[in-house]
């Protein structure tokens, strides 16, 4: 009788733990492959003269925000995977700053500081936004849609301005005069020029996270709510 009624009980848990691995690994390849379709389309990274802008860090926060920071570090890892790929294969007058096998202007090999900017930074926006998220679920644990709303268009301005923060930031730390002299500019306008590109491309993916974010993780935590 024991026998019968341990069974009974423990069968229904399993199938729950499954479906739920079916349903994260699901969601997990499918922010993988979103990822990787927007890199290698003209959607996901804009060559400019300058540097290559990017929405691909919308997937990485949506998919950070819902499955965690090490899933979402892994989508930003991917984010890096594929600039590091295309700035190897289509080098752009900044590629010294994201891959170390470009030379850095004025000497005659690449950097090793290249792999931590196409990486780090990458690897945060999937990190950060659940940071955010997880702060305010503390503070407000029981959110209503507005609140919740309002915290992730918080979260994808976040997502995006690491990246953009970062990636500018330490290149201005760690390659000021190779970008001076890339650009064919004195020293003293790199930080000038750079803030206009955190502006100028910061401020648009700033807005278009804050947009989409909210929206699409809304849905997906009604439709997961919906599934249970």
């Amino acid at each position: 009788m024991n026998n019968n009624v341990s069974t009974s009980t423990t069968q229904p848990q399993v199938g729950i733990n499954v479906s739920g691995k079916v349903r994260d690994l699901s969601i997990m390849s499918m922010f993988t492959a979103i990822v990787l379709i927007m890199a290698f389309t003209p959607f996901g990274i804009i060559d400019l003269p300058l540097i290559k802008a990017t929405i691909l860090h919308v997937p990485v926060i949506i998919g950070g925000i819902l499955m965690g920071p090490k899933k979402g570090a892994f989508l930003g890892f991917l984010f890096g995977a594929t600039s590091l790929f295309k700035n190897i294969m289509a080098p752009s007058i900044l590629s010294f700053a994201f891959t170390p096998t470009v030379p850095v202007p004025g000497l005659s090999h690449g950097s090793p500081w290249a792999l931590f900017i196409c990486f780090v930074p990458r690897m945060l926006v999937g990190v950060t936004p659940w940071l955010v998220y997880k702060a305010f679920s503390k503070i407000v644990p029981k959110m209503n849609d507005a609140i919740r709303f309002a915290v992730l268009i918080l979260c994808g301005a976040v997502g995006a301005f690491t990246n953009t923060g970062l990636v500018m930031g330490t290149i201005y730390v760690v390659f000021k005069n190779a970008y001076a002299a890339a650009n064919n500019i004195p020293v003293d306008q790199v930080l000038g020029v750079i803030l206009g590109i955190v502006f100028g491309n910061g401020v648009p993916e700033m807005i278009v996270a804050a947009v989409i974010v909210p929206i699409v993780v809304t849905a997906l935590i009604k439709s997961r709510i919906a599934a249970k």
